[in-house]
């Protein structure tokens, strides 16, 4: 009974929260200068999750080394992504490479 009460009110209060954004999106506009920001905010994001992901691959501390297949995986796709600048042959070649590096290492 508990852990139903406890998933309603996380319900609840994600859907309020989203309401309240999305009831009142056509009423107000934001200034430059946070649009501007807000530009920012997916490369903030995706580097937040991306880092961690590609430096502490097993939780234990950073692992700064050719032994660590993420490393190696996420360097091929930055490479083939600023060079062919398409999002699903960076992803594809990324987790080609992260598959090899796996089975190698």
């Amino acid at each position: 009974m508990t852990e139903a009460l406890m998933i309603a009110g996380m319900a609840f209060v994600t859907f309020g929260i989203r309401y309240i954004v999305l009831a009142s999106a056509g009423h107000f506009t934001f200034p430059s200068w946070a649009k501007s920001g807000l530009n920012f905010v997916p490369p903030a994001v995706l580097t937040a999750i991306i880092i961690p992901a590609v430096l502490i691959p097993n939780g234990n501390g950073i692992e700064f080394h050719l032994q660590n297949a993420s490393l190696l995986a996420a360097c091929v796709a930055m490479i083939v992504g600023l060079i062919r600048k398409d999002l699903l042959t960076t992803i594809v070649v990324g987790m080609i490479a992260f598959g090899l590096f796996k089975w190698l290492l």
